[in-house]
């Protein structure tokens, strides 16, 4: 297949970064180009060329990034973070170059995590019991709800990445104060949070890939360890600093269950996040829609390239070979990965220490 010209939006992060890394070990040639709206990161990335972007709250975003398809003669637009990915679905018409978006009611959806745990369990996918905290009654009701379930309650911001606001509490005076303090230093306050079972079982991110409705690829994948969750209030964040591959029946036909109750066609990549309740079932917290989990390039290096798949597939091309719809992947590969310490892929049993 020929080489095309790839923009990244987004660059700077390490989820871009890991989706760039996936594209070099591809079997196609890619010329990459990055835009951020910060400089610092995009130091960091191997690219073509690096572009100073304005955000998407500027009526200039459009504009700038399409000046940059022009100047790089860019084929194909993959945005990285959400915000983008929510512009650029409601806005694809005014870009001068191609994406590989679901629809914007889709991403809308499950960019409100409230609004998609309802619709969920109107479609029968299990889902965590969920309660929308816009006062601090609601709080005190929601906990004396939910605290029948778990001894504890997930308290979380209904919008943003990375397990934004989120806290485990058994108390009222905690979740308050907690909504006091991102409303005094972060600009959220009742309203902007949800308050869900405390789910205390395995978690899993599914990754998939759909082309007009039909699921091409997907595998699974554990969290076992988190970059930096021994710091965090909640003793996790969204990324992991070990990961496993997972073959499980329940995840694959939960996972493909909740992508088709947000959209009657899929298309594009979605990531299904769920952790296990108390009784071991697979319960879906959220979904990342029009991207990439931060480590896709776990299972690029494992020999399932979902990001040059996506490409592919985005520019109309056939792919040259189609794998398993699911668990493509064998079930006993980690992903090892730290700050300033890289990254390793390990299969089980193949471990370099040894006990003494």
């Amino acid at each position: 297949m020929s080489s095309a010209r790839i923009l990244i939006t987004g660059a700077g992060g390490s989820a871009a970064y890991n989706f760039r890394d996936a594209l070099a070990v591809a079997g196609n040639d890619y010329e990459v180009v990055g835009t951020d709206v910060k400089p610092f990161h995009l130091e960091l990335l191997d690219v073509e060329a690096k572009y100073l972007v304005p955000p998407v709250s500027d009526p200039g975003y459009a504009d700038a990034i399409n000046r940059v398809i022009e100047a790089e003669r860019i084929d194909f637009v993959h945005p990285q973070p959400d915000v983008e990915v929510g512009y650029l679905a409601e806005n694809r018409d005014k870009l001068n170059a191609p994406t590989f978006l679901p629809d914007a009611r889709a991403i809308a959806l499950c960019h409100d995590k409230m609004a998609f745990n309802a619709h969920m369990k109107a479609n029968g996918v299990s889902v965590p019991e969920a309660i929308k905290i816009d006062s601090p009654d609601d709080l005190k009701g929601g906990l004396e709800e939910l605290l029948k379930i778990n001894p504890r309650v997930w308290l979380r911001a209904i919008r943003g990445a990375g397990s934004r606001g989120s806290l485990p509490i058994n108390s009222f005076y905690q979740g308050d104060a907690w909504i006091d303090y991102w409303r005094g230093f972060r600009g959220l306050d009742y309203g902007d949070f949800m308050a869900s079972e405390y789910l205390p079982g395995e978690e899993f991110a599914w990754q998939s890939l759909w082309h007009e409705g039909e699921l091409i690829t997907s595998q699974a994948r554990s969290r076992i360890e988190y970059i930096f969750g021994n710091l965090t209030p909640s003793g996790q964040s969204s990324s992991p600093s070990v990961a496993k591959t997972v073959n499980r029946d329940d995840v694959n036909k939960i996972g493909e269950s909740a992508v088709r109750a947000v959209s009657e066609k899929p298309h594009g990549v979605f990531c299904v996040d769920m952790k296990e309740n108390a009784a071991g079932v697979p319960m879906v917290t959220e979904i990342n829609v029009g991207r990439f989990f931060t480590t896709s390039n776990f299972f690029a290096h494992a020999g399932l390239n979902m990001p040059d798949m996506y490409i592919q597939l985005g520019l109309g091309n056939a792919l040259r070979e189609r794998p398993e719809v699911y668990n493509p992947l064998p079930d006993d590969l980690y992903w090892v990965r730290m700050i300033d310490m890289g990254y390793r892929l390990v299969k089980e049993g193949e471990w370099a220490s040894k006990r003494i």
